[in-house]
């Protein structure tokens, strides 16, 4: 299932980390995943009930993406 936010709430969406980059929804190998993505560190935001978590502690790391660990 696609992520389905505003696109004005998605424009002013950015990663918590300190880099604070812009999301995208989905993720480049499936654009309908239910995440959020930033563009800088590549760090994915799930989203639940259509609600975007936005916590660091929650986020998908890049690098657990490629071992398949959980965050």
């Amino acid at each position: 299932m696609a992520v389905t936010l505003d696109q004005q709430l998605l424009d002013i969406l950015a990663c918590p980390s300190d880099d604070h980059a812009p999301l995208r929804a989905g993720t480049p190998d499936d654009p309908d995943a239910d995440v959020l993505t930033c563009t800088e560190c590549g760090r994915r935001y799930p989203v639940t009930d259509g609600i975007p978590v936005l916590l660091l502690d929650e986020a998908q790391h890049p690098a657990d993406r490629q071992s398949g660990q959980a965050p």
